[in-house]
């Protein structure tokens, strides 16, 4: 009996909304855990194993911590391209009167945090790369503690910030695939562009297996990674020839969505943060949080994202350009532009793209994430949590 109540209340767990973030933060717990004691070492030896094979021809032979930001996160950015896709084609970004809100709000977002690291670090030549990072919004994190709050915040709001993480992952990725690409090998490139026009022209054919999209876009995975443009743009690529439809008729699309989110919620995303949150905690770091790099990153996330955000919601909703979600008001956009705050996932991504050659300054950077993605998640929920009090 007890077994099956354990069951089922640990099914109940991966049902929920919450869960992925619950476990995200369990997998960054525990990487600091490792990272500060006797196993730093044997970790580290494991992340830089290589695995793999190659030929001749083909080199597919890298060290693991590569094949999770590479290869795993493609997969990630396949889920992030294919919601970005549906919520454009029949979801909150379908019509401009939808996705006015939300990308106007998101550009806000996105605008400010990258001033403000710019005002503290871009006469540096090099912290003045890493103007990306306070950019991004992690929406499993934001995602998973607004639904912590249950009914005691509007609908709407959840759907506006599902919608606003959303175009923000979209600005991240055009962000990454322009800003931190490598030097261009255009013969590969060349490869990739044939692939993806193949994908395109199955879509136009009617052609629904998905199988017939994923494997040339693992091929497309490979010369983008040899191309100089960041290898996960494939995941993106593919999604978006993935068929559709604005019918209640499942779509190929929607299929693969459905399949891809568990997977990437309790799987992926744990694993990349178990790798890449492993920073080992040193005299004079904390004290280091009030250097420009620290700073540019702090402020941008926990000051820029909901004044961003915030302040063209507003000036959107004041000009009559857009509404409001149904039953908020504007402490909900605060507290929501709060909950924007919390950059992990993508952030270190960006900062690990940032700061490729300096492990030191990937750490320092990493800290100054994880310090404002905590002090926004609870300022955000402890501003929401309040508000529903105050009803």
């Amino acid at each position: 009996m007890a077994k099956g109540i354990n069951l089922k209340v640990f099914s109940h767990f991966f049902r929920s909304s919450s869960a992925g973030g619950i476990l995200l933060l369990l997998c960054v717990a525990l990487s600091l855990i490792i990272a500060n004691s006797g196993a730093a070492g044997w970790f580290s030896s494991l992340l830089n194993t290589t695995i793999g094979f190659e030929t001749g021809d083909i080199h597919l032979r890298y060290p693991v911590l590569l094949w999770i930001n590479d290869g795993f996160m493609a997969v990630f950015f396949l889920l992030v391209g294919l919601e970005i896709k549906r919520e454009i084609v029949e979801g909150e970004l379908s019509s401009a009167r939808k996705a006015a809100l939300p990308v106007l709000a998101a550009i806000g977002g996105v605008a400010v945090p990258a001033v403000i690291y710019t005002l503290f670090n871009g006469s540096s030549p090099v912290y003045a790369k890493g103007w990306g990072i306070p950019m991004a919004t992690d929406i499993a994190f934001a995602l998973g503690i607004l639904s912590l709050l249950g009914n005691r915040v509007p609908s709407g709001l959840k759907i506006f910030l599902a919608a606003l993480a959303i175009a923000d992952d979209l600005m991240a990725i055009l962000v990454i695939a322009i800003f931190y690409s490598s030097e261009m090998h255009f013969d590969y490139l060349g490869y990739a562009a044939g692939i993806f026009i193949f994908q395109i022209i199955l879509n136009r054919s009617g052609v629904k297996n998905i199988l017939a999209y994923l494997l040339p876009g693992a091929v497309m995975w490979y010369f983008i990674h040899h191309s100089g443009i960041h290898a996960t743009i494939a995941g993106v690529l593919t999604a978006i020839t993935l068929p559709t439809n604005e019918t209640d008729e499942e779509s190929p699309l929607e299929k693969l969505e459905h399949f891809l989110t568990r997977p990437v919620n309790f799987i992926i995303m744990p694993i990349f943060a178990l790798a890449n949150t492993n920073i080992t905690f040193e005299s004079g770091m904390v004290e280091g949080l009030t250097g420009s790099l620290c700073l540019g990153i702090v402020l941008g996330l926990f000051l820029g994202k909901p004044v961003g955000i915030f302040l063209m919601s507003y000036l959107s909703v004041k000009t009559k350009i857009c509404e409001l979600p149904e039953n908020t008001n504007w402490m909900h956009i605060l507290g929501l532009g709060l909950l924007g705050g919390i950059g992990f996932t993508m952030s270190i991504f960006i900062a690990l793209l940032s700061f490729e050659d300096n492990a030191a300054h990937q750490d320092e950077a990493k800290f100054a994430i994880l310090v404002a993605s905590i002090l926004a998640g609870a300022a955000g929920y402890l501003l929401l949590s309040r508000l529903r009090k105050s009803d």
